[in-house]
């Protein structure tokens, strides 16, 4: 499972690994021997290990750290302690340092006793306060030098909202993103109670096992679209669709204009996403000129439709002078619920995270709202951060419609 992970950090092409899953996946065990091999293949750098709080170091990470050396037959060359809480190459003299992240200001004024900090473990990414947290850490680490390796662990909240779970679906050049399981790992590994007592979970509560053994974001009961499926769709899928289908919703800033291309199969009851763009503060002209330089207006040419947000008929008349025939999408009484309802009814909403990650994130973080007093889940479709959801309904209009939601 990490061989692939290994092999493309030892090959420069892997500076950021994300490893995520469920309960017994070995991501953990993994990372602490990765941190430890590549302090021994840069004899200048130094590593910092973190947690979002201090008091759970030492029980985990620390130990952790020390079960790696002891792995890795490195005992007598580490010298561990835990005040201050820190893991010493002797040979070189190279650190492993351990901080939580209760005490940022800690961070601020790090220093390396000599050449950098390269290396840091993020371990229960989620735990902490969002993606700008974990940037200024890093900005904070990583100075100086010519290694820097980024490595985070953590097993995926149920709700697909959680901003770690839309942190993944994001690329970035140098990220690998793995996702592990106990079912990855010999079972000799885990022994017989933990394999007896996620055989008795997936009997019993097959959702709870999906999100603690399979590491899978199930949601909290208020996902809208539980059909969404998010993976690759290869080139030679793409070429074989016959019919192609754009939608554009309107926006400028703050709300975003957004574009998608879909493809809709009807024998297998499945929709495709495999297209996107999203810009704030954008005029018209620039826009139409993202989608001719796509091809979308060639398209439009052959058949294909192109549906927009009829709540502004000049844009809609700005794309047509542009060269891009636009239709107003039809707009009534029930409209919305109605092509939300047929969105959920499909087999399937495929979505290519890597060609379209915001409409990725958009579509898993999409959940009914609930009372702020009862915890009741309210009917209706939320009016927020659903910019490209928009946008594929524009797009499918004309399907929803001739069958009927």
């Amino acid at each position: 499972m990490f061989w692939g992970a290994h092999c493309g950090i030892r090959r420069g092409a892997v500076q950021e690994l994300v490893a995520k899953g469920g309960r017994g996946s070995g991501k953990s065990s993994y990372l602490s021997i990765e941190l430890v091999l590549q302090l021994l293949r840069h004899p200048d750098v130094h590593a910092v290990v973190l947690r979002k709080v201090a008091g759970t170091l030492r029980a985990s990470v620390y130990a952790q750290v020390c079960w790696a050396i002891g792995v890795l037959g490195l005992g007598k060359k580490f010298r561990c302690t835990v005040s201050p809480m820190e893991c010493t190459y002797l040979p070189t003299g190279q650190k492993i340092q351990f901080f939580g992240l209760d005490d940022a200001g800690k961070l601020k004024s790090i220093r390396a006793p000599f050449g950098s900090i390269g290396i840091a473990w993020f371990e229960e990414l989620d735990q902490f306060d969002g993606p700008e947290e974990v940037r200024s850490v890093e900005q904070s680490l990583f100075r100086g030098g010519t290694f820097a390796l980024a490595l985070k662990s953590f097993n995926p909240p149920a709700a697909g909202r959680a901003w770690v779970n839309r942190y993944v679906l994001a690329p970035r050049a140098g990220r690998l993103v793995v996702h592990a399981t106990y079912r990855d790992l010999p079972p000799a590994w885990l022994g017989p109670r933990f394999l007896t007592d996620a055989e008795h979970l997936r009997r019993q509560n097959p959702t709870a096992y999906r999100h603690e053994y399979l590491g899978e974001a199930v949601g909290c009961g208020t996902a809208v679209f539980e059909n969404l499926r998010l993976e690759p769709i290869p080139d030679e899928r793409l070429a074989a669709f016959d019919r192609v289908r754009y939608g554009v919703d309107w926006g400028f800033y703050p709300d975003p204009w957004a574009y998608n291309a879909v493809a809709y199969d009807a024998a297998r009851r499945t929709l495709y996403v495999f297209d996107e763009l999203t810009r704030t503060r954008a005029a018209n002209r620039e826009t139409a000129q993202l989608l001719l330089q796509r091809g979308v207006g060639e398209e439009l040419r052959r058949g294909a439709v192109l549906t927009a947000d009829s709540a502004e008929p000049k844009s809609c008349a700005d794309y047509r002078a542009d060269g891009l025939p636009c239709r107003a999408a039809q707009k009534g009484p029930g409209s919305v619920a109605q092509s939300m309802k047929w969105l959920q009814s499909l087999a399937a909403i495929v979505i290519d995270p890597a060609r379209c990650p915001d409409t990725a994130a958009e579509f898993a973080a999409y959940e009914y709202a609930r009372d702020a007093r009862t915890g009741a889940v309210l009917p209706g479709y939320p009016d927020v951060d659903n910019h490209h959801i928009d946008a594929v309904r524009y797009a499918v209009e004309g399907v929803w419609r001739r069958r009927g939601a």
